[in-house]
Parts: structure tokens; sequence; C-alpha cells
């Protein structure tokens, strides 16, 4: 993916969601295409229009921090959108020659792989770039799918949420886990614009999805690192499970993932049910050990 062309579309995107009212402007009536014009918004952001048009088709600019921001306010961006716009804007170093390889065989730390181990109740895994499942517990795999069973290519997770309708059917709540899983790849997409594994995750996501398609058009981008969803398991039934989002300090690309449920709830007896059919029904697994 081209970064500039990146940037182009995200601020256009943003851009066209706001109307001049929501700005302090006055109702503009009809307008050829939606939202704000380009130099309703640069005038809004203290900058030239010639200077703001140069930014969102791309072209060379020597954008500083300060005036970065100014835009961010003036499109109302959220923390996750401020930050991508600048990893888009203001990227940190040049792009490397050789992008290192952190897909399906990035090496998961041994003692990272024992915490799985030591969690019998608790359905987690090891998320990587591109939301590469680079390992898993046992619970985590009676849950989801057999990780195991499948190829490295395969263990992927918006692969699996798009691709694979067993994983599709787990999900009562599918479109919004699915668009959340579209943002979280946007923000690495930010991150590692010349990434071609991701390009060519892109690229296959799109030609084989339509709502995929749709949606990475829209640009979404944000990070939850908790929440709740809510899973139709085949074997024991509807479970509510809240997740929490741990990244690791020394390698940011790297997040343990741990979906557990309220105590005493019928949730969490299902979820005691699945951890002994999963006991019964295979032995855990865990990807790239070191």
């Amino acid at each position: 993916m081209d970064r500039r062309v990146e940037l182009g579309d995200f601020l256009r995107s943003r851009r066209a969601r706001l109307l001049p009212e929501d700005v302090g402007l006055p109702p503009a009536g009809r307008r050829r295409v939606p939202g704000l014009r380009r130099e309703e918004l640069a005038a809004l952001a203290g900058v030239s229009a010639d200077y703001y048009t140069r930014l969102e088709q791309g072209r060379d600019v020597n954008v500083s921090a300060e005036v970065l921001d100014a835009v961010c306010r003036t499109l109302r961006l959220d923390n996750a959108e401020r930050s991508h716009l600048h990893h888009l804007a203001r990227p940190g170093q040049p792009a490397p020659a050789r992008v290192r390889p952190q897909g399906p065989t990035h090496r998961v730390r041994p003692g990272l792989l024992r915490v799985l181990d030591t969690l019998d109740n608790a359905p987690a895994m090891v998320v990587g770039r591109r939301l590469e499942i680079l390992a898993w517990n046992r619970l985590a795999s009676a849950l989801i799918t057999d990780f195991a069973a499948l190829p490295e290519s395969g263990r992927n997770g918006i692969r699996l949420l798009f691709l694979d309708d067993s994983v599709k059917d787990l999900y009562p709540d599918w479109e919004q886990v699915a668009r959340d899983a579209v943002a979280d790849l946007r923000m690495d997409a930010g991150r590692h614009p010349d990434d071609p594994l991701l390009v060519a995750l892109v690229g296959e996501l799109s030609e084989l999805s339509e709502d995929f398609r749709r949606w990475w058009a829209e640009h979404p981008v944000r990070e939850k690192a908790n929440g709740t969803k809510r899973f139709h398991h085949p074997i024991v039934g509807e479970l509510t499970l809240s997740y929490e989002t741990f990244r690791l300090p020394d390698d940011p690309d790297q997040a343990l993932v741990i979906n557990t449920a309220q105590p005493g709830s019928p949730s969490a007896e299902a979820l005691s049910l699945l951890a002994s059919w999963g006991t019964k029904a295979r032995p855990a697994r865990t990807a790239a050990r070191a």
C-alpha cells in the first residue's frame, strides 16, 4: 500500500463525515459531495487551502506535529484515528528495505507460552501482526477452532472471521466483531504501510468478501483493548465472555488476549464444560515454539 494514497484516502473519508454545522459553520444546503470542503477544513485548522490540498493529495509536505494536531482536532478524530494519521503523515523512519518477518512463524517467548499453559479456565491467544494467531491454549482451540489442524497461513484471525463459515457462525454479533477486526487491521496498516504480507492479505480478503471490501474502504481505525463478545458454540451453547488485551512492552506487535466469564454465571458453567470437553477431545497445542 502506498502511504501517500492511504493518507489522502483517510483524510477524505474523515472530511466527508463532517457537516458544516458540526464545526460551527452555517448550513451549506445541498452540496455536490458530502462533508466539509477542503478550504473550510483548512481555514478551521489554521493552514492555507493550498497547503491542506497538497497534504490530502499526498504531495510532498513537511507537516509539523502541531499542524497535524490542528487537522485532527478539526476532523474530530479520536485517539486511535489521531495515532493512525500521525503514522501516515509523519512516519518516524523510512521503511526498511527488508520487512521484519513477523508473520505466522514469528517466535513467541517460551515464558509467554508457559503463561498460556497455566490458563486452564480462560481461552487465551497470542496475536501478532496482521492478526496472525501465533499461539493459543487448549481452551481457545476448543472455543474457536482447532488452530493446530490449520496450515500456518490459515491461522489468521481476520481471515477466519471472513472466510471460515464455522468461525463466522460462532458470533451472533458477527458484523460488529468483523468491523472491529477491520479497524485493527487498518491500524496495523498505518504502522506498517510497506508490509507486502499485509498487502496480500488485504487483496485476498477484498477479492473474496464484499463486506470486507466495503468496510476497508471506509478507513475505520480503533484500538479496543477490552470488551465483551457473545459466542454461540455448537457444543455448549451461548456464552458471553469479557476479553482483555495485554501488549508486550518489548514487542508491541504481539498481544496476549485473555477471555473470561463472570464467576457463577451460565457462561462460566458453559466454559467449564467446554474445558472438560476440550481436555478429552484434543491436546493443548501452541504455534511457533522457540
